[in-house]
């Protein structure tokens, strides 16, 4: 099958902590748990699948004892969701209390949305643009 606009894409990242990275992204952010697995053999890990069902993507968490690398999130590491509009103040508060923290991302991000590091460091951005590819 050819690639096309319709291929689903996943963005996994290695977690510290997966209960602490899951609660962030279902209690603060509202993505639905849509699997959950346990390394079980030599060299597996234990990961969690987050995203919205029927969206074109998804969000994988891995960690655990057999994690061959430790989460090394820089500034650019972004995640950028395009509201095309302001962030609901409740939304920013729920991603504080789910364990994230607000954080500058610059003089562009900061004028267009909000930024927030989560408990890995990963930084997501809820950007007032409209996303336009033209």
């Amino acid at each position: 099958m050819p690639l096309s606009a319709d291929t689903h894409v996943r963005l996994a990242r290695p977690s510290r902590d997966l209960a602490a990275a899951e609660r962030f992204w279902t209690d603060g952010l509202g993505l639905d748990l849509l699997y959950r697995g346990a390394g079980d053999g030599p060299g597996e890990h234990d990961l969690v699948m987050l995203g919205w069902p029927g969206a074109g993507w998804h969000l994988e968490l891995v960690g655990g004892d057999q994690l061959a690398v430790t989460p090394r999130p820089t500034e650019e590491d972004l995640f950028v969701l395009y509201l095309d509009g302001p962030a609901d103040p409740e939304l920013a508060d729920r991603l504080v209390r789910a364990g994230g923290t607000r954080v500058s991302a610059g003089p562009y991000w900061d004028r267009w949305g909000m930024t927030f590091a989560d408990p890995d460091g990963y930084r997501l951005v809820l950007c007032t643009r409209a996303w336009s590819n033209a």
